[in-house]
């Protein structure tokens, strides 16, 4: 039972509450909540900033917050971040300097053709490391460094091959972060090295300057892998490398957002996936009933994983008439952060991986170590 007491005072409490929702701010009064968001959406008062940054010598982008004090009030206000749109216009203007218009390669025939893959794995490009911290240094400038530097050791060690085809993986975490909170795609937080749309327009213009290494050999397919680190972001730039290269019948881009894809060539049958998905003894048995026909029709066949940045190697079946599945995790790169420094994941190789595949499978292994 209730007392009528008891019944008024929930109804009154009801109504407060009711009425507590129509407020957007409950500590302020409704004619000070009312002027923030009228300062809030009024444009012209908000460039008053950069006119008072501009008379004083501030740069403007070094502004994260600041005061507007008035005879009634004293905000404590934020500049808009980076929106979604100037993002798209940064992408615009990036493509738009350098038109993506190709004239067509007459490449030559070669009576003995090799494919020739560069897999640059697990870059994580915008990933900070300070020295003093971790024993060594990276930032954006030096994993593209990395990048290229290795690119060219391996395009150096394939001189002596006819390369008629080249495979460059991309994806495997080439960003470090998926979103503007500086995190993994699930949400752990990172190191970074600037911001978001740096990485990703720094990350595209890597891509394009290699792929056009690439243009100058040979055709080129490139295979987009998704990964934990990027898995929107990572897809979101496969498909930015997809549209600069669509005016071109020499490059290829699969951005399909598939875990595992596969590739093949002559009696290879080659699969790629990052490797934090589908379980390792897993790996060999997919291949065969994920592409029944491609595995009859090929001899050989590979797995190239990722997402753990050391060497490891395993042969599945193998005897002396059956070769079997051969699955490799590649090295990275990559720099050890804080936390990999922490928790002693520290002292594996780092380099940028390639390989020469013919008729007879892989017959090389090619290593840009730093």
């Amino acid at each position: 039972h209730y007392s009528l007491w008891s019944i008024l005072r929930w109804s009154f409490v009801r109504k407060d509450k009711k009425k507590m929702k129509d407020f957007k701010r409950y500590r302020l009064k409704e004619d000070e909540w009312k002027l923030v968001d009228e300062y809030r959406n009024d444009k012209k008062r908000q460039n008053l900033l950069a006119e008072e940054c501009n008379q004083v010598g501030i740069d403007l982008g070094s502004v994260s917050h600041y005061w507007y004090k008035s005879q009634k009030f004293s905000i404590f206000a934020k500049p808009n971040e980076y929106t979604k749109d100037d993002f798209l216009q940064s992408i615009e203007e990036l493509i738009s300097q350098y038109s993506p218009k190709y004239p067509s390669i007459d490449y030559p025939t070669r009576q003995d053709g090799h494919l020739l893959i560069i897999n640059p794995a697990d870059v994580h490009i915008g990933k900070y490391a300070d020295a003093s911290e971790t024993g060594n240094e990276y930032n954006i400038d030096i994993a593209k460094n990395r990048v290229r530097d290795g690119v060219k050791g391996i395009l150096r060690n394939a001189e002596g091959y006819p390369i008629e085809r080249i495979l460059f993986c991309i994806g495997n975490d080439i960003l470090h972060t998926d979103n503007i909170h500086k995190t993994t795609t699930k949400g752990t937080a990172q190191d970074v090295d600037g911001k978001w749309h740096k990485h990703f327009t720094e990350a595209l213009e890597l891509y394009v300057e290699v792929v056009e290494m690439f243009m100058q050999i040979a055709p080129v397919d490139c295979i987009h892998s998704m990964s934990n680190h990027d898995y929107m972001s990572g897809f979101h730039l496969a498909h930015a490398l997809k549209a600069w290269y669509r005016n071109t019948e020499a490059v290829s881009v699969d951005a399909e957002p598939m875990h595992r894809k596969y590739y093949k060539y002559k009696n290879s049958l080659i699969g790629l996936t990052h490797g934090d998905g589908a379980k390792l003894n897993s790996i060999p048995l997919l291949m065969a009933q994920e592409q029944p026909k491609m595995w009859a029709d090929t001899k050989y066949r590979y797995w190239y994983l990722h997402h753990l940045h050391h060497k490891q190697r395993y042969k599945f079946m193998t005897s002396f008439d059956n070769v079997g599945v051969t699955v490799e995790f590649l090295r990275s790169p990559s720099g050890s952060d804080a936390w990999h420094y922490q928790k002693g994941y520290t002292g594996s190789i780092k380099a940028v991986e390639g390989f020469i595949h013919n008729e007879f499978g892989q017959i090389a292994h090619l290593t840009h170590i730093f």
